[in-house]
């Protein structure tokens, strides 16, 4: 007989509880207490921040790697150089989120104790969205660089073969309450709103992706068998590959071709981090700091605007601003898809998931 797919509520799901499911499955899988609420928090912000490429969506990849073996369960990074202001880890291909904070921890306690403060990661995992570590930094006061390298997902400018990832990288810096943050590919996309779309079965632009063949692509899921293209023609294929340099090289981590992703569950992904981190009081008066991030903004938004846009944003706004919006709604609206796999994920897992994400027949 045929297998019937769960029907599944699209009512607003209330994000703490989609983050304490997330938990209790990673907890089912010998993740410890607080790297499972890590994990959780660092995918649901990804939700509510807008960016359901790297939200819960992301879960069932994450959980069959530690089935796999390729990701520890356990994350016990070991010191490998440590300078004082400058520290390297071997995340022993522990949980990427769990590493990642490890290192944004240690870069802000070095910056505070030194100004600045790096911290190097080889042998990690994909840790989710960039930006939720560097915001963490400039909360701490420090303005914050992230970079990592990935999967081979480009090809090289003027190529048709995978071999440089979308090597990802953020930049926060303090603002008020929150903070201006950046945290971009460096491909026309990010690989996973590709997989987004192929879960919806949405068309994507043209601008995206090519086909294995080298060609122009509109189907999601051609392109994800094929070459995402690079931001901005060659420039963008020139940063990927000094971020992989950054990441990878540096650190000793693997590079190119040598990266796998989070969706390949049997192969250690073998990627690295580059975590940097700047006191800002270090360098002068926090208070002139703000005052300066103050009146860029408000001379940005001051600038008359163009045919047919209607506001200006700082980097990071559209983020607090989609936050904001989803707590106020009442929480989170996931695709279907995602909700389908998290029924099946709490299943397999021996949790019922239903009081959570609605029921199912």
């Amino acid at each position: 007989m045929p297998v019937t797919q769960p029907k599944v509520s699209r009512d607003h799901l209330v994000p703490q509880h989609i983050a304490g499911l997330a938990a209790e499955i990673l907890l089912a899988h010998g993740v410890p207490q607080d790297d499972a609420d890590l994990v959780a928090d660092s995918l649901v912000q990804s939700d509510l921040w807008g960016h359901q490429s790297h939200g819960v969506l992301r879960l069932p990849w994450y959980v069959e790697r530690i089935r796999k073996g390729a990701m520890s369960a356990v994350t016990e990074p070991e010191t490998l150089v440590d300078t004082g202001a400058l520290l390297l880890l071997d995340g022993k291909d522990g949980i990427g989120q769990v590493i990642t904070e490890r290192a944004r921890v240690e870069a802000v306690a070095r910056a505070k104790a030194h100004g600045v403060g790096a911290v190097g990661v080889r042998n990690s995992n994909h840790f989710g969205t960039a930006m939720y570590y560097t915001r963490r930094a400039a909360a701490d006061g420090c303005v914050a660089i992230l970079t990592t390298n990935a999967s081979p997902a480009m090809a090289p400018w003027g190529g048709r073969e995978k071999l440089i990832g979308t090597n990802p990288w953020s930049i926060a810096a303090p603002y008020g309450d929150s903070a201006v943050a950046v945290d971009i590919a460096n491909t026309a996309v990010a690989r996973g709103k590709i997989y987004l779309a192929r879960q919806r079965g949405e068309a994507i632009p043209d601008s995206w992706a090519l086909t294995p063949d080298g060609a122009r692509t509109t189907d999601a899921a051609a392109a994800i068998d094929g070459v995402v293209l690079p931001m901005a023609g060659h420039k963008g294929y020139a940063i990927s590959f000094m971020m992989d340099i950054l990441s990878g090289a540096l650190t000793g981590s693997q590079v190119g071709k040598g990266v796998n992703g989070p969706y390949m569950a049997d192969k250690p992904s073998g990627c690295g981090h580059m975590f940097i981190a700047i006191d800002v009081a270090t360098l002068g008066s926090q208070a002139d700091f703000q005052a300066r991030v103050t009146e860029l903004i408000e001379d940005v938004k001051a600038t008359p605007l163009a045919q047919d846009a209607t506001k200006i944003y700082y980097p990071g706004e559209i983020e607090d601003r989609n936050d904001v919006r989803h707590r106020a709604e009442g929480g989170l609206v996931l695709p279907e898809q995602t909700l389908r796999d998290l029924h099946l994920l709490a299943e397999q897992s021996g949790l019922d998931a239903t009081a959570v994400l609605g029921e199912r027949p």
